[in-house]
């Protein structure tokens, strides 16, 4: 069993999310970035959309009561809307005034002083989705539409506004980096839907920009956020016990 030593960073969402810890996902190199500061926890379910998301959180945060028990979650990411905005009658489809609702529940179940996940230390960063390459995404079963996948990458901007919540953009430098082609989108993108390595980069840099500008406290360089362990040449080698004592973060 793992003690509970260092506090999170915790990924939610589908399979963009899920498929983060694949070689060059944005979740390893979260992982990689906050080595010694922060774990990083991934909870994206392929196939999941908002209406489900729902239901998986309010499993995977703690409650208020139980939080004391858990690590403490600094940062939470939030990506969700490449499945909600598959087109009815998919089960995965969503639509667009309620995936806002349930966006917003989502950080209201964290921000809210009145939730039974109420968890003010929290950070969150809201996620775009990528723009999708129809010609690339052969899956007719679950199909795909280039211009209502932007309409959702526009509802998280919606929802961070009203929130107040940074929004991490994803869609747009994608497809600026595209040439603005849906078709130059290949070049982030690993079948149409799903993010590659490149992709997934933009993720990962837009995020980190974000921490810099907007939750500077959480930048793993800065000063704030130490290591919880102290470096080894500052270990008292005649009495070592004392100074290998967890250090919490000055946050």
């Amino acid at each position: 069993m793992a003690a509970n030593v260092q506090d999170v960073i915790m990924l939610v969402g589908d399979s963009l999310t899920q498929g983060g810890w694949a070689q060059g996902g944005f979740a390893q190199l979260l992982a990689e970035r906050y080595v010694r500061k922060l774990d990083v926890l991934n909870r994206g379910f392929g196939g999941y959309q908002t209406d489900w998301a729902i239901p998986v959180c309010e499993q995977v945060f703690a409650k208020q009561h139980e939080q004391h028990h858990v690590p403490n979650v600094k940062l939470l990411t939030i990506w969700y809307g490449a499945n909600d905005a598959a087109p009815a009658p998919s089960p995965q489809h969503v639509p667009r005034d309620r995936y806002k609702e349930n966006l917003s529940h989502l950080i209201q179940m964290v921000k809210s002083p009145t939730s039974a996940y109420y968890s003010p230390e929290t950070r969150i960063i809201l996620i775009t989705p990528p723009p999708v390459n129809t010609t690339q995404w052969d899956m007719p079963t679950s199909p795909r539409v280039f211009e209502t996948t932007k309409a959702y990458a526009e509802a998280v901007k919606e929802v961070g506004e009203k929130e107040n919540v940074p929004v991490a953009d994803i869609w747009t430098t994608i497809f600026d980096g595209a040439g603005r082609s849906e078709d130059g989108c290949t070049k982030y993108l690993s079948d149409g839907l799903h993010l590659n390595s490149d992709g997934y980069n933009i993720v990962f840099r837009a995020i980190v920009d974000i921490i810099e500008r907007v939750y500077p406290e959480l930048n793993p360089e800065g000063v704030k956020l130490q290591d919880v362990f102290m470096p080894w040449d500052e270990v008292n080698v005649q009495n070592p016990g004392p100074s290998l004592v967890k250090r919490n973060a000055q946050l």
